[in-house]
């Protein structure tokens, strides 16, 4: 029997992180985003946000130190705007779980889906945060 580990995680989620290696990427997405037209390997989280996933995967997980930024959200579509709150909640777990000095970079939508396309796995949550 495991011991500390997140009742958040279900098994295939777990052994998906497990399973992952340097350079590998995972993708938390909100509950509207078409994951599996992108991805092959979507494990569904619904009910869950990301701040709490995130909560959950990075007491596990070693974010990329050599990566520009490990941390990489969508930009906000013209005419859009972003809820500073999200990625507050975003940033309090993952600033909670890393030594690292990150800053969130934002990319367009097309280059988000064109990683979502490479990412080794899209975890599709039940975060109901507009660009969440």
């Amino acid at each position: 029997m495991l011991k500390n580990i997140s009742p958040l995680f279900s098994p295939e989620l777990l052994a998906t992180i497990y399973a992952m290696g340097h350079g590998e990427e995972l993708v938390l997405t909100d509950a509207h985003f078409p994951c599996h037209q992108f991805n092959d390997h979507v494990i569904r989280a619904d009910g869950l946000s990301v701040a709490d996933l995130l909560g959950a995967i990075l007491p596990l997980y070693e974010l990329d130190s050599y990566a520009p930024s490990p941390v990489i959200m969508m930009e906000a579509v013209s005419g859009d705007t972003l809820d500073p709150d999200v990625e507050a909640r975003y940033m309090e777990q993952i600033n909670k779980y890393s030594d690292l000095d990150i800053e969130v970079m934002r990319i367009d939508r097309y280059a988000f889906y064109d990683r979502v396309k490479s990412a080794h796995a899209v975890v599709a949550t039940g975060e109901v945060a507009k660009y969440g």
